[in-house]
């Protein structure tokens, strides 16, 4: 019977680890097609270089090698909690200058929201499935930032666009990562031992 469950566990893993690649692979698509027009809306140079700012998550890590799946699992939640903030300040500023006038940015931006929220749900769903607790969300997300000028504003909006696409790259290696079958028993391997 326990090993009727770990089969049946490591199947249900691997499903949602290959739900979740799509579902990275997808917004990422979504999100570098937004990058292109909010780079042509906003006015900006696509190849402008822009500073790390507080409250973004960086994709980069040391020894990603190292991690174990909880630990990457972790840091997708927490760093697709953090963009869930982000962007819904980005929308409301893009609603409180443009108003209706881009509609299509808007609403561009609102259906990337959208799938980095379904993405941190799927995270959650992931670790419910190693009977992990769930961190509780921190507060409302970062804590907002200084009032930034209407070019400090459009400068992070392009930083948290571009990071956010790297995220969606490292989630799919994370996911494919936790979703190879381990040598010994050609099962996924549990979240806590997957390297």
């Amino acid at each position: 019977m326990a090993a009727a469950d770990s089969t049946s566990a490591a199947l249900r893993r691997r499903d949602l680890c290959s739900r979740g690649i799509r579902l990275a692979g997808k917004m990422r698509a979504d999100v570098v097609d937004l990058l292109d027009a909010y780079v042509e809306q906003q006015g900006l140079d696509a190849s402008a270089s822009v500073a790390a700012m507080e409250g973004v998550p960086l994709a980069a890590v040391e020894r990603w090698d190292e991690q174990t799946g909880t630990q990457r699992l972790l840091e997708n939640l927490a760093a697709y909690r953090a963009f869930r903030a982000l962007l819904a300040q980005m929308l409301e500023e893009q609603r409180e200058q443009l108003g209706e006038a881009d509609a299509g940015l808007g609403r561009a931006l609102a259906a990337v929201l959208l799938q980095v929220s379904a993405f941190a749900y799927h995270l959650e769903e992931l670790l419910r499935l190693e009977s992990r607790g769930i961190p509780g969300e921190e507060g409302d997300g970062p804590p907002p930032p200084p009032r930034l000028s209407l070019f400090e504003q459009k400068l992070r909006g392009l930083g948290v666009l571009r990071e956010l696409a790297q995220w969606a790259v490292r989630s799919v290696r994370d996911l494919r990562q936790l979703a190879k079958p381990s040598p010994a028993t050609g099962a996924a391997p549990g979240l806590a031992e997957s390297p």
